[in-house]
């Protein structure tokens, strides 16, 4: 049988086990065997539970406990049993004793969440967090003798919280949305700065090349600048400081943490809840791509009264990724901020200079209307039909310029914000009747049905009646030329709230994806079937700025194969201003005419005949007299004009609107030669050429491409896809009579055509291998027999020829181009064909002595048309050698590059030509080209340096430059088409 003493402290664990042990004697309680039987009931609650219990018994506030609270305690367990608790707990006395005093006093229980308390439980001033209860412990009697306390540790989830709260806080602050990163910077410390308990202090150093900078800090007490003098301003990372070192802010540059201790020395800084100086702080990187490189370092203080452990080197870890996170979005923020500002700027001169030149356009415009009108309407001394029919042209097509320009201007003037309103009082519904009308032969002309239904309004509008006139104008418009079959329907109504013009049609309608974009400026809907391809793109985009302008708005609504409806309503409301009183502005009704004018334009329907060649006085030796032009082009007057010119040459011309068209009419009969634009309707000029050439049946057939698309890119295009030339308006005409003719000269000369058909040639009489230049004559050389009739590859695209390079260096020479020229016997006469900008090949038989090898030489003019000729010719030549076809590729450019140096370089020319020399054997090609001209060097200006690569790149060039010419080489092996 066990004594009554110890009987009470058996299964209470460690803490039991303890109590048994100790001499109670010696304490305020005496000998347990003396304890009254309501202190026995307290010790056996207490020992029994598992949740942290404290007895306080007696005025000394003996501790009686558990294993549960032994733990919170740390190192003054054991020492606390039995002991005072005043003295256990000295540090946090004046937080425990009035709730301990209270509960003794009152006889009533309190509870507490989250009591802050100071304990030395781990050999520092630690900040911990309890939820306390106090209840009165009675004795036998009833009297309150003690305390039972029953509490739990909650530091964790209150410093996690807390420090969640911050990080939350940095993510708000820190969105980068500020002006710039030293904003978002001071933003970021700011937030920090309200959660010292966590962050004592904090300084964001960002990198400026090789120097760190500090953009932010925050820290100590309020008023007071400790932080700012203790911490350096900037870091020279070449060259750190002593005190940069001590900061451990080189290192940290350099990706890696460093723990900074010694900080009483650094920075006395008073920090934590109780104002204990600070021991420690961390230098971490910004993380970024680069680890060695970070962007830059956040210095941060550590708590006095938190233990430096795993979590809270993990919430430093997630403070400093907010850091960089935010300070990663401000640099993007602020950088596109500095892009937007540059276009907004690049926008306003654009537009300035928009505005300017549409000024300046306005003076020319002038003096060429005005005299063409007075032409026009001259009595005296009319014009004859053929010159009134070129003047009334030229008339309507400055008509358009002028209305293009008026268009630029008042788009630039919105989008400057200078536009203004001349709101007058006017009969609205009368006025979008007239204005209508104005449409309605075109409109019937188109086969269509006009509805006009503008009733008389309640009251008067107050708008400016040639803003009025442009939104009607250009929704009408917009009307015609998308829609093919029905109906085209303007009315007006109005409501308490708001005037509402509407413009309905039957058309091809809008699908839905492009709804949104319908009003941007310059936005086309890809592919839509229309009228013409003529346009500015900133129709229906003017119609909203207008509205707007007239303080009101446009909507749409549309269905596909259905059609498309407009709806321009002004609100009663907001669209009343008061009428001006200075005289109306000049033009009301040109831009209506004008636009019909155009529309006309689009509705002139060819005739569907063929144009007969006019009359050509003059010796009749033309052997291209009766060759067959399909002219394909959207505009009525570009068709009229290419007509008009083209049968003065004695060609016959047959005129179509779109591509399809085109290909209809070639099928049907085929042309000698295809003049297309490339803007045009249902099917445009490159795709055109692209079917052309992939039906073997006009694969060879000529086709010259015409556009207003100038640059290289467009060019390029062109001729990639298998245009023979590209010419860009505005063209000359003589310039483009020549350039037909060469096309049909050479597609003649590869079909095999009559001899009065070639170009000029080569004599054969110089011996192969040579590498002098000779004269006229048939070309020379050993060319397999299938090259005599129709080549096979006639019809591959030509590659496009790149006329803005220089002469590559002269190294060592190949062909001389001081061997005279010397006709051999029965050499052939040269054709006046030669004259015209092309030299093409004829049959060619291969000599008894060249073993089968090939040599081939061509003579060209030298003009631009040359190298266009070269290509076709070459490529006939290689093409019938199973030559692999990048080696192709590449020579025709490489040499195109030298034929158009040799045209554009070489200055006052012996002889007004060009020689391009052909060699093929041992496995190698070697093409030769020589002008009859002294070289200069290109000016940077003409060239953008990109010739000269394109020969090296694509072959072994060589070239020699004499007083009598320049012979170019090139070379390239036929097993290495890379």
């Amino acid at each position: 049988m066990k004594r009554p003493s110890t009987d009470l402290f058996t299964d209470g664990g460690q803490a039991g086990r303890l109590m048994a042990e100790l001499d109670w004697a010696g304490t305020p309680l005496g000998p347990v065997v003396g304890w009254s039987q309501s202190l026995r009931s307290a010790v056996r609650i207490v020992l029994s539970s598992r949740y942290p219990m404290l007895l306080l018994w007696g005025p000394d506030f003996t501790q009686l406990y558990n294993d549960a609270y032994a733990a919170l305690i740390g190192d003054k367990h054991p020492a606390a049993l039995g002991d005072d608790v005043r003295v256990t707990l000295a540090e946090g006395w004046d937080v425990l004793g009035p709730l301990i005093q209270e509960a003794m006093a009152t006889g009533v229980a309190s509870w507490v969440p989250a009591l802050r308390l100071l304990l030395e439980r781990a050999g520092y001033r630690e900040e911990a967090y309890f939820s306390v209860s106090h209840a009165p412990a009675r004795d036998d009697d009833g009297r309150t003798v003690g305390v039972l306390t029953v509490c739990s540790e909650v530091t964790e989830q209150v410093v996690g919280e807390r420090r969640l709260r911050l990080l939350r806080d940095l993510s708000l602050r820190g969105d980068g949305r500020t002006v710039d990163v030293d904003a978002t910077c001071a933003r970021l410390v700011d937030a920090i700065g309200g959660h010292p308990l966590d962050v004592p202090f904090a300084a964001i150093y960002l990198r400026d090349g090789e120097v760190l900078r500090r953009t932010a800090c925050v820290g100590g007490p309020p008023g007071q600048t400790t932080v700012l003098g203790a911490l350096p301003d900037a870091v020279d990372l070449a060259a750190p400081g002593p005190v940069a070192r001590a900061w451990g802010l080189l290192d940290a540059a350099r990706g890696r943490l460093v723990e900074v201790t010694g900080l009483a020395e650094l920075l006395p800084l008073p920090a934590g809840p109780w104002d204990d100086p600070a021991l420690v702080a961390l230098a971490l990187p910004l993380p970024s791509a680069a680890e060695d490189q970070p962007p830059g370092v956040l210095l941060a203080g550590v708590s006095p009264n938190r233990h430096l452990d795993e979590a809270y080197r993990s919430f430093y870890q997630l403070l400093v990724q907010q850091v960089a996170v935010a300070v990663g979005n401000a640099r993007e923020y602020e950088q596109e901020r500095r892009r937007a500002e540059a276009l907004a700027e690049l926008d306003r001169v654009k537009t300035n200079f928009f505005t300017n030149v549409s000024h300046e356009f306005r003076t020319p415009l002038t003096l060429m209307l005005g005299p063409l009108a007075d032409a026009l309407a001259d009595s005296t001394a009319p014009l004859p039909p053929a010159q009134r029919e070129r003047v009334e042209t030229a008339w309507r097509n400055a008509t358009r310029l002028l209305t293009l320009v008026n268009s630029l201007l008042t788009f630039s003037s919105l989008e400057a914000g200078r536009a203004r309103s001349d709101a007058r009082v006017v009969d609205l519904a009368a006025l979008t009747a007239e204005l209508a009308g104005v449409f309605r032969a075109a409109v019937e002309r188109a086969g269509l049905t006009l509805d006009v239904d503008c009733p008389p309004l309640p009251r008067p509008v107050t708008v400016d009646p040639v803003n009025w006139e442009r939104i009607v104008t250009n929704l009408l418009s917009n009307a015609l030329k998308y829609t093919f079959i029905g109906r085209i329907r303007v009315a007006m109504d109005a409501d308490d709230d708001e005037v509402r013009l509407t413009v309905a049609d039957t058309g091809i309608g809008i699908a839905d994806q492009d709804l949104p974009k319908l009003f941007e400026r310059f936005h086309r809907v890809q592919g839509a079937r229309s009228r013409s391809h003529e346009g500015t793109g900133i129709g229906l985009a003017l119609v909203r700025e207008l509205a707007r302008l007239e303080r009101g708005d446009v909507r749409v609504t549309s269905q596909v194969g259905v059609g498309t409806t407009f709806t321009v309503a002004l609100p009663w409301s907001t669209a009343r201003p008061t009428a001006v009183t200075w005289p109306a502005r000049d033009g009301r009704g040109d831009a209506a005419h004008a636009a019909v004018q155009d529309a006309l334009s689009w509705l002139t329907e060819p005739t569907g005949g063929v144009a007969e060649p006019a009359a050509v006085s003059g010796p009749g030796t033309d052997e291209l007299a009766g060759a067959r032009i399909l002219v394909a082009d959207d505009n009525s007057d570009m068709r009229a004009y290419l007509s008009r010119l083209l049968t003065s040459q004695g060609w016959r011309v047959r005129s179509v609107t779109d591509g399809q068209r085109a290909l209809d009419a070639i099928h049907n009969e085929p042309p000698d030669l295809v003049l297309t634009d490339v803007m045009m309707p249902v099917l445009d000029g490159f795709d055109l050429v692209r079917r052309l050439r992939a039906d073997p049946a006009t694969r060879a057939l000529p086709v010259l491409v015409l556009s207003a698309r100038a640059g290289e890119e467009a060019s390029v295009a062109g001729l990639s896809l298998g245009a023979d030339d590209y010419l860009v308006k505005p063209f000359a005409a003589v310039e483009l009579i020549a350039r037909i003719r060469a096309a049909i000269r050479r597609a003649r000369a590869a079909a095999g055509g009559p001899p009065e058909a070639t170009g000029r040639v080569i004599d054969e009489g110089q011996p192969a291998g040579n590498g002098s230049p000779v004269g006229d004559g048939r070309p020379v050389g050993g060319l397999p027999p299938a090259v005599n009739g129709p080549p096979s590859s006639a019809g591959v695209p030509a590659a496009a020829p790149l006329a803005e390079s220089a002469y590559a260096s002269p190294p060592a020479l190949t062909d001389s181009p001081s061997a005279p020229t010397t006709p051999t016997e029965g050499s052939a006469t040269p054709t006046e064909g030669s004259a015209n900008g092309s030299a093409d090949a004829t049959s060619v038989v291969p000599p008894a002595d060249t073993g089968g090898a090939v040599d081939v030489r061509w003579t060209y003019p030298s003009a631009p048309t040359s190298a266009s000729a070269m290509r076709r010719d070459v490529r006939r030549v290689l093409g019938s050698l199973d030559v692999d076809p990048d080696v192709l590729e590449d020579l025709l450019l490489a040499t195109s590059e030298a034929v158009n140096n040799a045209v554009e370089h070489a200055q006052r020319p012996s002889r007004p030509e060009v020689r391009v020399r052909l060699r093929v054997g041992d496995g190698v090609v070697r093409i030769s080209v020589r002008d009859f001209g002294t070289w200069r060097d290109r000016r940077p200006a003409m060239d953008r340096g990109r010739g000269a690569l394109l020969m090296n790149a694509y072959g072994d060039v060589r070239m020699v430059s004499t007083g009598e010419g320049t012979t170019v080489t090139i070379e390239r092996r036929l097993a290495d088409p890379a």
